[in-house]
């Protein structure tokens, strides 16, 4: 089989006890070699991984515990072996299978472990992981999580020690990319972390200099378990894995079985964007269906929240002229329009005529050739909206039995699979863009990532897992209305669930903190679903509130929310476009009307975000390399990496139309000296 070699050998009589060290610790009973991945298995049913890399260094130095389970306040990590059984994987997920069986006996604690080890054909370096837990003793036991897929990885002198992107979300908005230090540590729960902060991403991958290495899970819905990451000292090394907590002692009967999810490692080189990757593609093979990608999505947006909730008609209809002029495409109404959160109709109070004033107001962008977008906080109902007044029983209700609360609006999370939810959900996009005629939705907050349990369900994790399918429905509501429908999500400042990916046709960065969020934002999406546009939302949440170059350079849609005339009394600070900064924004969205870089290919595993610097990106469009190099002062060699060794070069700043000379291929390196960013255009002679 391509990529993929095995070794099994037999064991017999095993004594293993907790804490013990045994004379099975390195008898090797399955050795996988699956692409660069060597996976082994030894007589406590304990792992050992292993790169094939060339360049790459140890990994796991030891056989270790990976797979784990804690009963009765005992972390069993030493299961005897007894038998291991292979088997082809037909169908379209293809590869091989094993199964191994060990046994755990002591202290009246008697478990059998299954553990399900596939290799698929198509995803070399990757293997993953199933175990079942069978209570084989006569008495009840008490379960309180299990683990998989942990590891110890030693540092290697690297400064950092280590990088990281952990897919978890939570109230501090952090970088999903940081460097790590010994003393570092973060849960990543995927269930909800803070009232309205929750899901993710359920991949954690670390990396140094020589190697990356990646652990998740590939369950096809959202799941509430973490993914624990941790830098210990003496010696320094992180640690990572897949685990489930239960929150009540879980009775575990004789007889009764607990199974694990399915867990994977992953190996590869460079930054996180190879293996994250490698786990999209690996779901879509599962089942996830990710939408096609939409030629409106990837036009430039102008936001009317430069106003925020207070806007006027007239100020909104004011600006639009000048949206025109720049080259925008797109105009997007904001938060202020509505009566209140489940209730999306018109406020009197701002439009004495109702309903009728807003589609005077999407007929005003469309008279001018311009797209309208409609902002929306769907899942948020405030307690006094028509909603909840008429459907009471559609929120969300807590183990404790309160709603569950979103902070910013002071509103109740709707519960995603409750008929009433979906009806007023559908009955809202029917107002949004049939009546009012918007061509595209712009769904916003961060409290859309996730939900709590909903115990008015006979089920209550049905509310956590039905979110994507909930997302589904509003796009595919949408697209009914209006095939060419952009659909927006935008999880402010969280960590995006990957399962909602599945149904919009443009990300946004989500109201990030620094233009390094942006980036690394952008990479992310672009490893997960490469196809969709990717908007660097407002550029005036960038450094400098001016930072185009970041956007422009990893190929993302370009924005901005500014106010407009600068005599307008709320025209003022940060966000009004004087006459200095419009010849800047005109000159940028002249230039991304011309290149579109965000259609090119972005390549992310050519440059490692963590280690490399200055720090690059590469998009490669019609040929041409568009390269894109960030630092706050840099003067030195600059590699330009991913050119064919026999052809030479032209290279040209693009940004400021200066030709720079020529390079190699087969020497691809370039003296410059920049300051915050330099963009270049390289063209094969």
């Amino acid at each position: 089989m391509k990529h993929l070699t095995i070794r099994i050998t037999a064991l017999t009589a095993i004594m293993v006890l907790i804490g013990c060290t045994s004379d099975t610790d390195n008898n090797i009973v399955l050795s996988i070699e699956h692409g660069a991945l060597t996976y082994e298995v030894n007589g406590n049913l304990q792992t050992k991984i292993t790169s094939k890399i060339p360049t790459s260094k140890t990994l796991t130095p030891h056989f270790q515990p990976s797979e784990t389970i804690e009963v009765n306040g005992i972390v069993i990590d030493r299961f005897n072996y007894q038998a291991v059984q292979e088997d082809s994987v037909a169908g379209e997920m293809s590869g091989k299978q094993w199964v191994i069986e060990g046994g755990f006996e002591n202290e009246g604690i008697s478990i059998l472990k299954t553990v399900r080890l596939r290799a698929y054909d198509s995803f070399p370096d990757l293997i993953s992981t199933q175990v079942t837990y069978v209570n084989t003793s006569s008495e009840n036991l008490i379960v309180d999580q299990w683990s998989n897929n942990a590891y110890r990885v030693p540092a290697q002198n690297d400064a950092p020690p280590f990088w990281a992107f952990q897919g978890s979300s939570s109230s501090a908005r952090s970088d999903w990319v940081k460097p790590l230090e010994a003393g570092y540590y973060q849960k990543n729960f995927m269930g909800m972390n803070d009232s309205d902060y929750g899901g993710g991403i359920p991949v954690t991958s670390v990396w140094r200099k020589d190697i990356n290495l990646a652990v998740g899970h590939l369950a096809l819905v959202p799941k509430q378990v973490s993914l624990p990451t941790e830098v210990h000292s003496n010696p320094i090394e992180v640690r990572v894995g897949v685990q489930e907590e239960f929150e009540d002692h879980t009775l575990f009967k004789p007889k009764d079985t607990i199974q694990t999810l399915e867990t994977f490692v992953s190996l590869s080189t460079g930054d996180y964007f190879a293996n994250l990757s490698k786990y999209s593609k690996l779901m879509q093979a599962k089942g996830i269906s990710m939408v096609e990608a939409e030629e409106g999505a990837f036009e430039p947006i102008w936001c009317a929240w430069g106003y925020e909730r207070d806007f006027t008609l007239d100020e909104v209809i004011g600006t639009l002229p000048k949206v025109k002029e720049l080259g925008i495409k797109w105009a997007v109404l904001d938060d202020g329009f509505q009566i209140a959160e489940g209730d999306w109709n018109a406020n009197p109070k701002k439009f004495p005529q109702g309903n009728k004033e807003i589609k005077g107001l999407v007929d005003k962008i469309h008279d001018h050739g311009l797209k309208a977008k409609v902002w929306w906080a769907p899942l948020a109902a405030d307690p006094d909206s028509k909603v909840l007044m008429e459907h009471p029983d559609s929120k969300i209700r807590m183990e404790n039995g309160a709603p569950q609360y979103i902070t910013w609006w002071n509103s109740y999370y709707l519960s995603p699979t409750k008929e009433a939810t979906i009806e007023h959900t559908k009955e809202t996009v029917r107002l949004f863009m049939e009546e009012w005629g918007f061509d595209g939705l712009k769904m916003d907050g961060q409290h859309m990532n996730a939900v709590a349990e909903d115990y008015t369900l006979e089920h209550p994790e049905e509310s956590v897992e039905g979110v994507p399918g909930f997302f589904q429905m509003i796009y595919d509501q949408a697209r009914s209305i209006k095939p060419n429908a952009v659909v927006e999500n935008c999880p402010c400042g969280t960590c995006m669930s990957f399962y909602n990916m599945a149904s919009m046709n443009q990300a946004v960065s989500s109201d990030p903190l620094s233009s390094w969020q942006i980036r690394h934002k952008g990479k992310t999406y672009k490893a997960l679903v490469p196809h969709t546009a990717y908007y660097g939302d407002h550029v005036e949440l960038s450094d400098g509130a001016d930072d185009f170059a970041t956007s422009f350079g990893i190929g993302a849609v370009l924005g901005t929310k500014f106010t407009w005339p600068d005599d307008n009394p709320k025209a003022s600070g940060s966000y009004v476009l004087t006459p200095e900064k419009e010849k800047v924004w005109k000159k940028w969205f002249d230039l991304y009307n011309q290149m579109m870089l965000s259609k090119g290919t972005y390549l992310g595993g050519i440059y490692d975000i963590g280690y490399d610097r200055p720090e690059g990106h590469l998009i490669q469009k019609d040929g041409i390399h568009y390269y894109a190099f960030y630092a706050d002062t840099w003067n030195g060699p600059i590699s330009l990496k991913g050119l064919d060794t026999d052809k030479d070069y032209a290279i040209r700043d693009y940004f400021n139309n200066a030709t720079l000379g020529e390079i190699s291929g087969k020497d691809p390196v370039y003296n410059g000296s920049f300051n915050d960013f330099l963009l270049l255009e390289v063209t094969p002679k």
